[in-house]
């Protein structure tokens, strides 16, 4: 050995399994006490649900009720008045899925426009529809109040589910990052075959885009089942209330708040949301990815 080479001792398999294990142990435990950090108000809020009323606010840190009961989830399914609790949430379903159908069906149709056919002023329209993203929402808020009021559609559903039919600026920006992916060839094929704008769209481009598609889907659903001040402002009868309303109904500030039923419809309310994210999220991880790595 010459005496510009360095002698580098060697590390014991053993040691080196055991730092790597220490390593993945400290990791692990990391990763769950954040975890647990950022599940706790709502583990909170189900353990709340199952308290007596007079627990919830003397046992505030515990997660686990000393005499667990349901009364809470049954007074507050009852609803309030004469309308029952599954009323808000035929509403909120109906809400919501509508709602989503046409946002992402109509942000599809003018993400292709955008992306496949060439037409004059394109990129001028599509750098609008971005500002409009920069917009915020209480700019919209009372010019769409007076336009809906004039056409008579307050109390409805229509002022919420109209608009969603003519796009959302983010969701055709997302889908857009995803069909610039899809080889042109494909396309430039289906049109030697004869196949029209329209058939390349519905058999060629939509099956491709699919992950873009739930993933808008998802947001979708998720930013209207907890909407709050659309219904706000354009819900007056109570038979027409969504989830989120009728939960804030709950509070009565000037004779007091059933938080034990708060709690309870709360926790139901985030049934839908759960079951569609355990189903979804590997298409929701896929289409994130493959969207946001596109230029």
């Amino acid at each position: 050995m010459s005496g510009t080479e360095m002698y580098t001792p060697a590390v014991p398999r053993g040691s080196k399994q055991t730092r790597d294990r220490l390593n993945a142990a400290i990791y692990h435990i990391l990763v769950a006490s954040s975890c647990f950090i950022m599940l706790y108000p709502i583990l909170w809020m189900i353990a709340s649900s199952l308290k007596p009323t007079s627990d919830i606010w003397t046992t505030t840190a515990s997660l686990i009720p000393r005499s667990p009961t349901i009364e809470h989830y049954i007074n507050g399914w009852a609803g309030f008045g004469t309308i029952s609790f599954s009323t808000f949430y035929k509403n909120s379903l109906i809400y919501a899925t509508v709602g989503t159908v046409a946002a992402v069906a109509s942000s599809a149709c003018v993400a292709y426009a955008f992306a496949k056919i060439r037409f004059v002023g394109r990129k001028f329209w599509f750098s609008l529809m971005l500002l409009t993203l920069m917009l915020p929402g209480q700019v919209l808020m009372i010019p769409q109040y007076i336009v809906f009021s004039k056409l008579g559609w307050i109390n409805s559903f229509l002022p919420l589910l109209v608009p969603r039919f003519f796009g959302n600026a983010f969701f055709v920006f997302l889908i857009i990052q995803f069909m610039r992916g899809i080889p042109i060839e494909l396309d430039e094929a289906a049109e030697i075959d004869g196949c029209s704008k329209i058939g390349i769209f519905f058999r060629i481009t939509l099956p491709l885009i699919q992950p873009a598609l739930i993933t808008a889907a998802i947001f979708s659903f998720y930013w209207t089942w907890e909407d709050f001040l659309g219904p706000l402002l354009y819900l007056q009868d109570p038979h027409l209330y969504t989830v989120s309303l009728a939960i804030r109904s709950y509070s009565d500030p000037s004779a007091g708040t059933n938080w034990g039923s708060v709690f309870a419809m709360s926790s139901l309310s985030l049934a839908p949301v759960f079951a569609i994210f355990i189903i979804f999220q590997r298409y929701l991880v896929e289409g994130i990815s493959t969207t946001g790595l596109k230029g």
